[in-house]
Formats: structure tokens, C-alpha cells, sequence
């Protein structure tokens, strides 16, 4: 029941879809039921009578379930089953007709069922028909058995076919004849075939003809007889006619054969293939390898007849290789579909690689592409033959827009690859496409869809670019026209994407197939036998044939020819000549090249020393500068890459911007510029340009404009120099950790050096507009983007110039007032306005403190000015002027020259000359106007809230120092300035103390400098000397430029003093000697750098002393001082660091040659200046008073000279105890120095004769010729003993050689020199300078004294303990009145305490040297300042007193006098080494050891035991009494050998001295015994 359900359930659902098993599952079951009895037939046959309806086959799904019943049914015994099956099939007879179950029944069954009437009659008539069907054979006629009926044949189907006869007609006639003639039909149809062959044109008339016969035939019979012909061609010999290819490619694209059953018959078969393309790829290989191996002569013979052997051998024809011609055929016809999947059997490229195939892709190519070609593609002007589409309308559909492109023709020309190259008129077209689409792509306004699809399409063209174009130009035969045509499309590209595909073309696309393989290394091959042979005169050809290899294969040819250049650098030169032969495409594949090259990861930056960037980096720096200038190459992409690895921290790379900058814009960075030079490039552009750089680059306005266009355009222009800026001390913080000293300076030179160079590239480059634009605030560069401040500076500094400029203009322009007044008034106030804004924003750069004694206002206009604004250099333009008419006369003299020529030469030489004279007078107004601008602000300069000293540490700090070490031009600006602030009469603003703090310690500035920034320093430091040289030279110049100038200003300051005496200038020769001394510490500075044994410190000092060598030194003892120094250093370094023997060497020279221009020191600076400038009080510092004492500063100097000549004289005197006791007992004012530093002397002394002192200066100045004075290594050891143990161990050798050369060789010169030693004396002690200090101060000070005496005393006393016990005069002297010198001195020292506490931590170095300079030798001389003045009876007494002791020491004293003679002799006489060391030893001694305490105690520890020994034997017969007495004993054998002729005078100036004493006031001299009295 179930099943009938089931049966009715799908009778009611017709609807839904039920499944074919369900159905045959449903029947079978329902008649199972039946034969089981279990259902009768007649419901059954009722409910299968409803449901046969249901599907069409219903019939035949009964049938069979009735078959599979009839089989189980009869294998069954019981006989009812069978029966109720009989019946069922009985009754639904209806339902299923007789034929089918005669088809699926048992005959014996069918018997039973009445349908047959005997079962075995029925069988043996079907095995009869079975055997009709499949064993008999018809008989039919071949060819030879019935030539009639196949000519009947041929004549049907070879009649004209041009009428009304159809395909139809003529089958109907074919079928007739093989009835009648009994012809066999696969012969027939091999005959259609046949003719349809020999009449390709009739394909609508054939086609149909075997579409309609096939259909008699089974359906492999066309494919089999068709395999049969192809198999008839592929004897050895056989060669397939095209006609066959043809008619089976038509047949397979009308589907009648299928593709895969004909492959099969087609040879060689896929395996051949691929074993055929193996072979063509190591053929490739070896062919590689023979070009790239060095065959030597004797081989080559042979190599070249195997060569041959083998070519023979290939030449033997292949056979016919079937697929390809069917697959040739089938792209004639257009059948892309068939095609594409025989090339998908084979090999990538292998198809194509044959001529014929490449050759009919492109056709079809052509045809797809003509109508849109037509439409965007051709070029105006060009007419162009147009290609007829394939009559076929099955072949691929042409292309009417850039998405059916896509579709299709992109596919095609990747299954074409490299071989485009057969047809450049395809290669052109579709490059053509390429451009009318990125010409569409780039243009706005597409939808959202559109854009998307146009992406898709640029991706496929980028694709297509790197698969096909490229490489198909490597395969083309020296194509520059395509070449041409490729750019056309690639300059619409970004240079990313193009660098990627020269990329990919370089370095993969050549491996991808055999032919690209050999044509690398052919062009290889060539390229090197092109490089062997280029030199400089044979440019022009072997630049065409670089130009023919360079269309096809530029990068291969590039990457070969850069490899060679980073070899030989001398290559550069003829190889950018010879690249003129370029097309643009090549030019930027050279770019992409270097880019490459540079990019290199294997190669190293660095020589193997670490020291110096590598040669093959230089080499293509230069050759970038060179091919950038010359060829219109686009930079972008080079210049991203410089600021991609700016930003990595990797600084190597800026070389190549340097280069590129400097040919392409003229901008020359060099530290040898000539002074003539740097003067030129303060001029105006057309200045520069001229006289301002080494090699005239001239040409430069295209390749500048080229490289600003290219900055501008890819904004790079900012970011770079911001990143230099930065990259400055990344050089040293980041990069330099590991990297040698002397490389970290030379990057930081190369990227400083640089950053200059673009800078200034820019500011003469950029419109005002375009600069402004990009270059942020001052405050913005230094806070946001961390730009240190002079490169912030540098960089705004154009954009202020240019903003004044073009106010200046507006305001002109506004009002027409002509007068220079108003003109003058206009540029002030276009000034004010743009610099106002500049002066908020500098204040936020540094601590609010700073604007305490510089004003903002200040401070920016220093930042802001050039030395184009500060002076004119008119010796330059006159210069150049006179080159211009020199070369116009040579012009004229010219016989050879051309007339139109010379009148062209002639007409640009006079442009120039009318360009530089307008130039200079448009700077000439421009000057007046910037300094008329710079009185007016002058006076609200420096405001000086703390002190001088403050001011000028500020100025130097923030200012000279950093801007000075910027660039040569800044250093000369920074030494014009100061100047130029000297002359404007700048209020608070010691001239002074800035040059002296200038000069006073270059030490430590020397030791930090870079190589450049030493040279830029050296370049400051000779303008500084030669202002300084300017004003020592002539009195009537120091009168005119500083005689009343407030910055040579010295001021008394004089309590209680209404006398008028505010004011005092430094007269000419204080001056003198304050140039002197500057002199000194350079020569001091130097000779310490020289002897540190560091590198930095050596080059430096010697860098800087090559500068200033026209300035310094002038001074012949300082010369010669330098000069061993240098010597040694030459010595030294020769085999260890040849760069600075070099650089030594270079200056050691240069030095020699200046020697004759060398003055002794007496000449430079006179020993007696006049009295009443000898000791100006501390210089007035502003509200603090706290200043550094320029008086002291003379002082320090007079005193050091002193040292120098009283050291001559103490070395030949052989006990100290005269001098000092003659100087103790003397009486004069106090605070009264002569100008050689010694006090004023007594007035015993002063009665000495004129003759006397006449020839002691004669002997004197005959003395210091031969004897210099102590050197300053000597004053050195007095001064730095202390810092510099070293140095003294450094220096001996020098100072005993140099004190070989004054020591005296017999006794009677010792006695001549004694002699001279008195008359200096006397001559010392005439010049007795005096300054009467006031009252109160004499009193005030000496309420203070006393105590601060004792502790100096004390002090003194104890630091005498701690040495040993070795006794210092000072001892003796607290028995007497304490000198008033040392008071004077106490307080001196601590008011220089005090400006040492002001002074700024960068140069509280240059005032402590200032400092222990005085300390050091004021306390070597000290014994020999004044004695307070005593009462008469009270300096009786006292010399009473001592009188008798005095005689008894003083003949003890001459014994022991002349045993040192003995023994200085003897000494003198053992050795030539021995003398200079004990000397040495001697004088340093009497210089210093028993001089003062504070000597003592910097004495080197390097000194030998013997002189500590004599000097305890010297001490251990010391008494302040004693002392005394010599004194006394020694002055009466004075004058006692001077003669009767001095009395007379000494009777005069004993009168003066007694009026000056009276003049000082009884109370004065109650005062002095007050203090003496204390002190005892």
C-alpha cells in the first residue's frame, strides 16, 4: 500500500522536481507487490496509468523495471510469482509499447505474453541481421575501380561556384553519384578535402558542404582521414603544405574536428619540444660563457673551427614541425581560441620564438587593435594605412575601447613576449595606446566604477610594459625611433614605477628566455670592446656606437660602462662626451643605473683605513655632477634616493648632491678659495659667477632650472635641507660611534659643505614667492623641526633679503620721492617691518637671560646680514672689468678669428662689462642703505645689564663663533662685523676685549673644529689680525680708526677724584704692545697644539696657521719658536701620518718664505712707552664694574716682556740677591710699574749717567740680536707649570738648545754681558713711570691691606714649607716693609677672581689664562715692585743697620760668584749635550725656583735633583739683611766703575725725586709706616 501511496504522491506532485531513482525505486517496488501478491495487477495498473504521464520516459523507466522483474522472476520456482508478473506486464500493455519491450524482455517471455509468436524464429532472425550489420562487408569503388564516377565527382565539386549553386545542391549530385557509381564516401569526402585545399577561397561554399556530409558519416571519420594526410607528410623529407594547415584550421574553428582528437596525429609530439627548448637554453649558456672566458691566441684556432663544425651541423634542416604550422594557421584565420591552447602545450615563448608564428600573432594583433588605433592612437599629421578586418566572423572581435584592450589584446601580446620585436610597427601602435591611455587615466573626472577599471587597465599596461615592450626592445636591431616612442608613454609614468620596470628589465627579463640570454652577453661583448677603445680624442665615434648598443640594451651597457668608471675615474670625462647619442628613454635607464649602483649593498662606503670614502663612490659622484649638467636627465629619483638615505642616517650618499649641485648649478664648495675669490663671491650674481669660483662654469641657467623644477615639483627642496641640517650632528651623535675620527670629520664636512652649497643654490635660484612659501619661521625650524641655529639662519636668511627687497620696491613705487633721504627712509621702514616680526621670534631661541646684554634686535640683524649687505669689493669688479678688456683687445689682435665670430665675442664681452658696473653701483647704494639702517639701531644694541665682559662672552657664544666656522664667506662677514660695529661706535662694546678674547685661547676652538671649519676659523682669525696689522702698522690709522673710538675706551675709576680724568683712551704704542701680546698666545696656543701627539689637534693648528700666515708671525722669536716646532713635527710624522707631514711640510715652506719678513721684537712694539699710559686702572664694565681689567691685561703683557728681557739678564747674572735687594730698598710711589713690568727704581739708581745709558741701549739692542729674548715655551713653563707638566717634558729638548745658543762662552764675555746687564738696568730705571693715585683710594686700599698681606705672606710662608724648606726672599721681607707692589698685587688677583666667577663657562678659559698669566708673572717679579716710600731717617736707619752684615755677606757671595764661573766653564767645555741641560736647569732656577712661591710650586717634577741642590745652596746664605747689604756693596761698585761725569746728574734727579716724594703728603707717609709696622 505503501507503494501505491507513493506512486499517487508523485502523480499529485508533477510539479516538483522528483529524481529519476525515486521514480524507478516507486515502479519497482509497486510491481513487486503485485508479483507478490500483495497488490492486484489491475490497481496496479491503474495507479502506473496515472503516473506514466508524469515524465516522457515514464515508458522506458517501466520497461526496465519490467526487465529486471522478468530476470528475477524467472529464476524463481515458485510458479504463482511468474504468473502475477505475466499478468501485470499484460495488463499495462497500453502503458508501454511493443517495440521497447521486444528490446528489454526475454523472447521467451515475450512468447508467453503473445507479442512474438515463437521465441527461437525470433532469435536466429536477430543473430542473422547482427551479422549483415557488423561482418559483411560492402563493396565500393576506390579511385582505380570507378575513375568515372570520382571524375563526375571532381567536375561537381571544380565547377564555377561564383552562380546560384549552393552546398546543398551539390551534396544532393554527390550523394547520387556515390549511389550510382557505388563510390566509397570516405573517399569521397578525402576528396572534398582535396579540392577544398586547392580552393581556399570558397570556404562559405565548402564548409557547410562537410558540416552537411558529415552527417552521414560517423564523426571521427573528418578527424582520421585528416590524420592520415598529416601523417602522409611526416617522412624526414616531408613538407606539410600550408593549403592542409589551412583547411584543418578552418575545420577546427567551424568545430567540426575536435582540437584534442587531431593533436594526436600531429608530430613532434610534446616531449620532443621540451627537450628542444632544454637544448636551446644551455646553447644559450654556453655561447654566455665562450663571450665571457679569455681565449688565448693559440686556442682560438680551434675554438673557431668547432664553431664552424657545428654551425654545419645545425644547418641540416629540422623536420617539419606540424603543430606550429597548424597553429600558424590558425591565427591567419583568427581562430585566437585554438591557439591559444596549442601554445598553453608548450613551452613559455617557444612558439613565438619562430618567426612565422610571431610574425601572424602581430597580424591578428593589428586587426583586433585597428579601430581603436584609428581612434586615439595615430599621431597628427600621420595618415597610416589602415588594416582590413578578417573576413572570418568567428575571429576575435576588434577592439573599440581600452576594456576590450584588456580583454583580449593584452593576452595576446603576453603569449608573444619578447617577440613584438619582429614587427616595431605593432610595438609603436600599441605604445601609442599606451599614451592616448595614460593621457586618458590622468585626466579627472571618471566615476568611481571607471576609476577602478582604469587601475585595473594601468596595472595590465604596466605588465605588459615589463613582459613585451622591454624586452622585445632588446631584441630589436638598434631602433631609436622606438626607442623614442617607448618614452613617449614611459614619461607619463611616475619615476617609481619606471625605475621598477628598468629594474625588472635589468635583472630578470634577461634570464626568462634563450635569446635574451645570448643578447646580453653579445652586448657585453661589445660594450667592453667599445670601453677598451675610448679615449678623449676618439669621442664622436665610439660615442655612436655606444649610442646604436644603448637603443636596444641600455641597461646591460650602463651597468657595464658605470662598473668601468667606478674603476678608473679618468674614464669620466670622454664617457659623458660620448653619451650624446642617447635618446630620452636611454638617459633615464643611465639614472636609474647610477641610482642602482649607488644602492650597491655589497660595495663598501668606506677605503679599508676607515678614514676616507671609498674612490669608486667619488668617481660616480662625479660622474652623476657631470652627466646630470650635461644630458636632460630627470633628478627626481635621484634626489629622493640622497633624502631616503638622509633619513636612514646615512650620510655617504650627499657626496653625490655636492657633485650634482655644483656642475649642475656652478655653486662650487671649496676650502681653497683665494682670498680673491672670497672677495668676488661677496659681490653681486653676475660677480660670483665671474671671479668667485676655480673652473668657469658657465651655461649653467637650463641644467639650475632643471634642478630647481625637479626640487620643487617632488617638494624636496625643504626636506633636504632640513635633513643636512640634522644629519650634521647625526653625523657625529649617530653614525661617527664606530667610524675613525678623521672620517666622522670628513662627513660632517661633506654634509655641512653641502647643506651650504644647496642652500645657496636655492636662494639664488627660487623666486621670493616660491622660498617664502617653503621656508618656515625662524622659530618654527629651530623648535619644531630641531634645525640647529646657524643652518635655521642660513636658510631664512635669503627670504629676509628678498622680503626687504621687494617691500623696498613697493614702497618706491607708492610714493616717487627721488631724493637718496627718502629712499634711505623707505628702505629703513621695509626693514622694520620685516624684521620685526624675526626679532619675537628669535627671543624664544635662547634663555631670557641672553637678552640681558644682546637685544633680539641685534642678535637677528647679525644672523641676517651677508657680506654683500656690509661692503662693496670694488678691487674685484675692477678685476674682472679689466680681464673683459683684456680678452676684448686678444679679440682684436686676432687675425684668425672669424669676423662674425669676433663681433659676437666682442658684443658678450661688453654685455658682461656693462653687467658687472651696473652691478656694483646697484650694490654700492645698497651698502649706504644697510649702514645708514645700522646707525640708526646701533645704540639699542647691546644693553649690557650685567657687564662688559657678559656682553662680549654673549656676542662671541652666540654669534662670531658659530657663524665664523659656517662658511669662509661668514668668516670674513664675522670679522667685517666686528669691525664694523667697532667703527659705529657701538655703546657698550669693548673692541678691545673682543679681539682679545679672540686671540687670547684658540686651543680649545682649534681642537673642536672639523678639517673645513679649522680652514673657515683660520680664514677669521687672518681678517681679525688684519684689521688688528691695519692699525699696528701707522699711527696716523690707529689715531683716525681708534684714537677716540668708546672700544678702545679705558676708564680710571678715581673716588674723590673731581680732576676730570673720566675718560682715557689706549694710546698707540700700549696698543703695540697689547698686539704683542696677542701674538705671544697664539704662538703659545700653537706651540701646545703641535706638541699634544693628536691628530686633530695637529692638522688643526696647522690648517689654521697656513691662513693666517700673511699676519703672524711677524714677530721673529715667535717665528722661529714655530718654526723648530714644525720642523719636528715634520720629523715625526713622516713615516706614521703622511697627511700631516704633508700638511706640515706645505706651512714649513710657506713659513721660510715669510722669514725675511719678520721684524725683531723691539721693532714690533717699543720697550719704552711714554709714562703717563703705564697702568690704566680696571676698564668700567657697565653697572657691575666686575669687568675683565683691560689695564691688567696691558699689564700682563708688559710684564711678560719684562719677563723675557730680565730673564736674559738673570741668566747671565749668577746670583739673584743684587737685583732683588737694590729693588727692595728702592722708594717710589705706589702702584707704580715700568713698562717692562719692573717697579720703579731707587733713586741711587737713577743717578747714573746719559753715556752709560746710550750704550746700554746700543749693547742691548746688539744683545737681543744675538740672544732672543726668553722664549715664550719659558714664559709658557712660568705660566702653565701647573696644567701642563707634560708640555715642559715636551719642551726641554727645545729650551736647552735654545739656551745653548745664549749661554756665554768665556769670562770675558760674561763680564761684557754684565756690563750690559747694568746698562739695561739704568735704561729701565730711567723710564720710571708714575700715576698719583687720590687719597681715599691710597688710604682705602691700605685699611684693607694689611690683613690680606699677612695671609698672602703666610701662604707664601707654608707653600715655602710643603716645598722643602726651600727659603723664597719673601721670607726675608717681614722683616721690612712689605712691598706695596704686593698689595696692589693681592687685590688685583681677587678682582680677577671675580671676573673669572662672570665670565662664561665657553670662555672663562681664555680669562683664566688671562688670569694665571698675571698671577705668574707679576709673582716672578713681584721682589722687583716699589717698596712703600719710607721717611728719610727711617731708610738711614734701616741701611745702618744692615750695612755691616751686607759687606761681610756680599764677599761671600763673590766667591761663590766665581766658582759657578769655574764650573760653567768646565761644564761648558765637556760636551755640547751636557751644556744645554744644566743651563737649563740653571735658568730655570734662577728664572722661577727661587723667584716667587707660586713659581716653585708649578715647577716641572721633571726637574733633576742638581738643581734643587743648588738652589738649597743658594738659599742657605739668605737673609733679608744680608740681602740688603750686597745690595747696598753692589750698587757703590756701580758707581764706582761708572765714573766722575755721573755725579752731576745724580745730583739733579735726587732733587726731582725729592719734590715727587714731598708731593705725595705727609699723611701718606704715616700711612706707609702704619702698614709696615703691621707687617713686622
Amino acid at each position: 500500500m505503501i507503494s501505491v501511496q507513493l506512486c499517487r504522491a508523485l502523480s499529485e506532485n508533477k510539479n516538483h522536481d522528483v529524481g529519476f531513482r525515486d521514480i524507478q525505486q516507486a515502479l519497482y517496488e509497486l510491481a513487486y507487490h503485485v508479483v507478490r501478491g500483495n497488490l492486484k495487477h489491475d490497481q496496479a495498473s491503474n495507479v502506473l496509468g496515472d503516473v506514466i504521464e508524469f515524465r516522457e520516459d515514464m515508458p522506458s523507466i517501466l520497461a526496465d523495471v519490467f526487465c529486471i522483474l522478468d530476470i528475477e522472476t524467472s529464476c524463481l520456482e515458485e510458479k504463482n510469482k511468474r504468473d502475477h508478473f505475466t499478468q501485470l506486464v499484460l495488463a499495462c500493455l497500453y502503458l508501454v509499447s511493443d517495440t521497447v519491450l521486444k528490446e528489454r524482455l526475454d523472447p521467451e517471455t515475450l512468447e508467453s505474453l503473445g507479442l512474438i509468436k515463437q521465441s527461437q524464429q525470433f532469435n536466429q532472425k536477430s543473430v542473422k541481421i547482427k551479422t549483415k550489420l557488423f561482418y559483411k562487408q560492402q563493396k565500393f569503388n576506390l579511385l582505380r575501380e570507378e575513375n568515372e564516377g570520382y571524375a563526375k565527382l571532381i567536375a561537381e565539386l571544380g565547377q564555377d561556384l561564383s552562380g546560384s549553386i549552393t552546398s546543398d545542391l551539390i551534396l544532393e549530385n554527390i550523394k547520387s553519384l556515390i549511389g550510382c557509381f557505388n563510390l566509397d564516401p570516405n573517399r569521397v569526402l578525402d576528396i572534398i578535402l582535396e579540392v577544398y585545399e586547392c580552393r581556399p577561397e570558397y570556404d562559405d561554399f565548402f564548409v557547410p558542404l562537410i558540416e552537411s556530409y558529415m552527417y552521414m558519416c560517423e564523426p571521427q571519420t573528418l578527424c582520421h582521414i585528416l590524420g592520415f594526410k598529416f601523417k602522409f607528410y611526416q617522412d624526414p623529407s616531408g613538407e606539410t603544405p600550408s593549403s592542409l594547415y589551412r583547411v584543418a584550421a578552418v575545420l577546427l574553428q567551424h568545430n567540426l574536428i575536435d582540437l584534442e582528437d587531431l593533436y594526436v596525429h600531429l608530430l613532434p609530439g610534446d616531449n620532443a619540444i621540451m627537450e628542444e627548448h632544454k637544448r636551446e637554453i644551455v646553447e644559450a649558456k654556453q655561447i654566455v660563457r665562450k663571450l665571457t672566458m679569455v681565449v688565448l691566441s693559440s686556442e682560438k684556432t680551434e675554438e673557431k673551427e668547432k664553431e664552424k663544425e657545428k654551425e654545419e651541423e645545425k644547418t641540416e634542416k629540422p623536420p617539419d614541425n606540424q603543430k606550429l604550422g597548424l597553429l600558424e594557421a590558425l591565427l591567419k584565420i583568427g581562430d585566437w581560441q585554438h591557439a591559444q591552447s596549442i601554445m598553453d602545450q608548450m613551452p613559455p615563448f617557444y612558439s613565438t620564438s619562430h618567426k612565422a608564428i610571431a610574425v601572424a600573432l602581430c597580424q591578428l594583433v593589428h586587426v583586433t587593435i585597428e579601430p581603436l588605433y584609428r581612434r586615439v592612437g595615430v599621431p597628427k599629421g600621420a595618415k597610416g594605412s589602415p588594416i582590413s578586418s578578417l573576413p572570418n566572423k568567428r575571429a576575435p572581435k576588434q577592439a573599440e575601447s581600452f576594456e576590450e584592450l584588456r580583454k583580449e589584446v593584452f593576452n595576446m601580446l603576453c603569449y608573444l613576449g619578447p617577440h613584438l620585436s619582429h614587427d616595431p610597427i605593432l610595438f609603436a601602435k600599441v605604445v601609442r595606446l599606451g599614451k592616448a591611455f595614460m593621457k586618458e587615466f590622468q585626466s579627472d573626472g571618471s566615476k568611481q566604477e571607471d576609476k577602478e577599471k582604469m587601475e585595473t587597465l594601468f596595472s595590465c599596461l604596466l605588465s605588459i610594459t615589463d613582459q613585451v615592450l622591454l624586452p622585445s626592445l632588446s631584441l630589436m636591431d638598434c631602433n631609436a625611433c622606438m626607442s623614442e616612442e617607448l618614452w613617449g608613454m614611459f614619461k607619463t609614468f611616475p619615476y617609481q614605477y619606471r625605475y621598477r620596470l628598468y629594474g625588472q628589465w635589468k635583472n630578470e627579463t634577461y634570464n626568462s628566455h634563450p635569446l635574451l640570454v645570448k643578447v646580453k652577453a653579445q652586448t657585453i661583448d661589445r660594450a667592453k670592446y667599445i670601453m677598451k677603445r675610448l679615449t678623449k680624442e676618439n669621442v664622436k665615434p665610439s660615442g655612436r656606437q655606444i649610442g646604436k648598443l644603448s637603443h636596444s640594451n641600455p641597461t646591460i651597457l650602463f651597468d657595464y660602462i658605470l662598473s668601468q668608471i667606478q674603476k678608473y675615474d679618468n674614464l669620466i670625462t670622454p664617457v659623458v662626451d660620448s653619451l650624446k647619442y642617447l635618446t630620452s628613454l636611454n638617459y633615464d635607464v643611465l639614472a636609474y643605473c647610477i641610482i642602482e649602483a649607488l644602492a650597491n649593498p655589497e660595495k663598501e662606503r668606506m677605503k679599508h683605513d676607515d678614514t676616507t670614502i671609498s674612490s669608486w663612490l667619488q668617481s660616480l659622484a662625479s660622474f652623476c655632477g657631470a652627466v646630470f649638467r650635461k644630458y636632460p636627465i630627470e633628478l627626481a629619483g635621484l634626489l629622493q634616493y640622497v633624502a631616503n638615505q638622509l633619513k636612514a642616517g646615512k650620510s655617504f650618499d650627499l657626496l653625490i648632491l655636492k657633485e650634482v649641485v655644483q656642475k649642475m648649478a656652478g655653486i662650487e664648495i671649496t676650502e681653497e678659495m683665494t682670498m680673491e675669490q672670497l672677495e668676488a663671491m661677496t659681490g653681486g650674481e653676475q660677480l660670483k659667477a665671474e671671479g668667485g669660483y676655480f673652473g668657469q662654469i658657465r651655461n649653467t641657467k637650463k641644467s639650475s632650472q632643471r634642478l630647481k623644477d625637479a626640487l620643487l615639483d617632488h617638494d624636496l627642496a625643504l626636506p633636504l635641507c632640513l635633513l643636512m641640517a640634522q644629519q650634521r650632528n647625526g653625523v657625529v651623535f649617530q653614525e661617527g660611534g664606530e667610524k675613525h675620527l678623521k672620517l666622522v670629520g670628513k662627513l660632517y664636512d661633506q654634509c655641512h659643505d653641502t647643506l651650504v652649497q644647496f642652500g645657496g643654490f636655492l636662494a639664488s635660484n627660487l623666486s621670493t614667492e616660491d622660498y617664502i612659501k617653503r621656508v618656515p619661521s625662524i622659530d618654527v625650524l629651530c623648535n619644531e623641526f630641531h634645525t640647529p641655529h646657524d643652518a635655521a639662519f642660513f636658510l631664512s636668511r635669503p627670504m629676509y633679503a628678498h622680503h626687504i627687497s621687494s617691500k623696498y620696491d613697493e614702497l618706491k613705487k607708492a610714493e616717487k620721492g627721488n631724493k637718496q633721504q627718502h629712499k634711505v627712509h623707505k628702505y629703513i621702514t621695509s626693514c622694520e617691518l620685516v624684521m620685526a616680526p624675526v626679532h619675537e621670534a628669535v627671543i624664544s631661541l635662547h634663555l631670557p637671560k641672553v637678552w640681558d646684554d644682546i637685544s633680539p634686535q641685534f642678535y637677528a640683524t647679525f644672523w641676517s646680514l651677508t657680506m654683500y649687505d656690509l661692503a662693496v669689493p670694488h678691487s674685484s669688479y675692477d678685476r674682472e672689468v679689466n680681464k673683459l678688456k683684456v680678452q676684448m683687445k686678444a679679440i682684436d689682435d686676432n687675425q684668425e678669428m672669424p669676423p662674425n665670430k669676433k663681433k659676437k665675442e666682442k658684443e658678450r664681452c661688453t654685455a658682461l662689462q656693462d653687467k658687472l658696473l651696473e652691478e656694483e653701483k646697484k650694490q654700492l647704494e645698497h651698502v649706504q642703505r644697510v649702514l645708514q639702517r645700522l646707525k640708526l639701531e646701533k645704540d639699542n644694541w647691546l644693553l649690557a645689564k650685567s657687564t662688559k665682559n657678559e656682553t662680549i662672552t654673549k656676542f662671541l657664544q652666540l654669534c662670531i663663533f658659530p657663524r665664523c666656522i659656517f662658511s669662509a664667506i661668514d668668516a670674513v662677514y664675522c670679522a667685517h662685523f666686528v669691525e664694523l660695529v667697532h667703527q659705529q661706535k657701538t655703546p657698550n662694546f669693548s673692541t678691545l676685549l673682543c679681539y682679545d678674547r679672540v686671540f687670547s685661547d684658540i686651543i680649545y676652538t682649534v681642537a673642536s673644529c672639523t678639517e673645513n671649519e679649522a680652514s673657515r676659523y683660520g680664514r677669521f682669525l687672518c681678517c681679525m689680525l688684519e684689521t688688528v696689522t691695519r692699525w699696528h702698522s701707522d699711527r696716523v690709522i690707529y689715531e683716525k680708526e681708534c684714537g677716540n673710538y668708546p672700544g678702545f675706551l679705558t676708564i680710571l675709576r678715581a673716588t674723590g677724584f673731581d680732576g676730570g680724568n673720566k675718560a682715557d683712551q689706549l694710546d698707540y704704542e700700549n696698543f703695540r704692545h697689547v698686539v704683542h701680546k696677542w701674538h705671544y698666545k697664539l704662538t703659545k696656543a700653537s706651540v701646545h697644539c703641535l706638541e699634544t701627539g693628536e691628530y686633530t689637534h695637529i692638522r688643526n693648528i696647522l690648517i689654521v696657521l697656513t691662513k693666517i700666515l700673511p699676519w703672524y708671525p711677524k714677530v721673529l722669536n715667535l717665528g722661529q719658536a714655530l718654526e723648530r716646532r714644525v720642523h719636528k713635527i715634520c720629523q715625526e710624522e713622516k713615516e706614521k701620518r703622511p697627511d700631516l707631514y704633508a700638511l706640515a711640510m706645505g706651512y714649513s715652506g710657506q713659513l721660510k718664505s715669510r722669514k725675511p719678513f719678520m721684524i725683531p721684537e723691539n721693532e714690533f712694539h717699543h720697550k719704552d712707552p711714554p709714562a703717563r699710559n703705564a697702568v690704566p686702572a680696571t676698564v668700567q664694565n657697565g653697572p657691575g664694574g666686575a669687568g675683565m681689567p683691560t689695564s691688567l691685561t696691558i699689564n700682563t703683557v708688559r710684564l711678560e716682556e719684562g719677563t723675557t728681557e730680565d730673564t736674559a739678564d738673570k741668566l747671565k747674572e749668577k746670583s739673584q740677591g743684587v737685583v732683588k735687594v737694590i729693588n727692595k730698598t728702592v722708594n717710589a710711589t705706589p702702584k707704580v710699574t715700568t713698562s717692562n713690568g719692573n717697579s720703579a727704581s731707587n733713586s741711587k739708581i737713577i743717578k747714573e749717567k746719559d753715556d752709560k745709558e746710550k750704550s746700554g741701549k746700543e749693547k742691548d739692542k746688539e744683545k737681543k740680536d744675538k740672544t732672543p729674548a726668553a722664549t715664550p715655551e719659558m714664559k709658557a713653563l712660568g705660566k702653565d707649570g701647573k696644567d701642563k707638566p707634560k708640555e715642559e717634558r715636551a719642551n726641554k729638548d727645545e729650551k736647552a738648545r735654545e739656551i745653548k745658543e745664549k749661554t756665554p762662552k768665556s769670562d770675558k764675555e760674561k763680564e761684557k754681558v754684565k756690563k750690559e746687564e747694568k746698562a739695561s738696568k739704568e735704561e729701565k730705571s730711567k723710564t720710571v713711570v708714575t700715576i698719583i693715585e687720590s687719597k681715599s683710594t691710597a688710604e682705602k686700599e691700605r685699611e684693607k691691606e694689611p690683613s690680606r698681606e699677612r695671609d698672602l705672606a703666610k701662604e707664601m710662608k707654608s707653600k715655602e714649607n710643603a716645598k722643602g724648606g726651600e727659603k723664597v726672599p719673601v721670607a726675608g721681607s717681614l722683616k721690612s716693609p712689605v712691598p706695596r707692589s704686593e698689595t696692589s698685587e693681592s687685590e688685583r688677583e681677587q678682582k680677577r677672581r671675580k671676573v673669572d666667577t662672570h665670565s662664561s663657562p665657553s670662555h672663562s678659559s681664555t680669562v683664566k689664562d688671562n688670569l694665571n698669566e698675571l698671577k705668574d708673572s707679576s709673582a716672578k717679579h713681584y721682589i722687583n715692585h716699589t717698596t712703600p716710600t719710607l721717611s728719610k731717617s727711617k731708610e738711614r736707619e734701616v741701611e745702618k743697620k744692615d750695612l755691616d752684615k751686607s759687606r761681610e755677606r756680599s764677599r761671600e757671595r763673590e766667591k761663590k760668584d766665581e766658582k759657578d764661573r769655574k764650573d760653567r766653564k768646565r761644564d761648558h767645555s765637556n760636551s755640547d749635550r751636557e751644556v744645554p741641560q744644566d743651563s737649563t736647569k740653571r735658568r730655570k732656577e734662577e728664572n722661577g725656583t727661587t723667584g716667587s712661591s707660586k713659581h716653585s710650586k708649578s715647577e716641572s717634577p721633571s726637574d733633576s735633583p742638581r738643581l734643587n741642590e743648588k738652589e738649597k745652596e743658594k738659599n742657605k746664605s739668605k737673609s733679608s739683611g744680608k740681602e740688603k747689604g750686597d745690595s747696598i756693596k753692589a750698587e757703590k761698585m756701580e758707581k764706582s766703575s761708572s765714573g766722575s761725569k755721573k755725579e752731576s746728574r745724580h745730583d739733579k734727579e735726587k732733587a726731582e725725586k725729592k719734590e715727587k716724594r714731598d708731593s705725595a703728603g705727609g699723611k701718606e707717609e704715616k700711612k706707609h709706616h702704619k702698614s709696615s709696622d703691621k707687617h713686622r
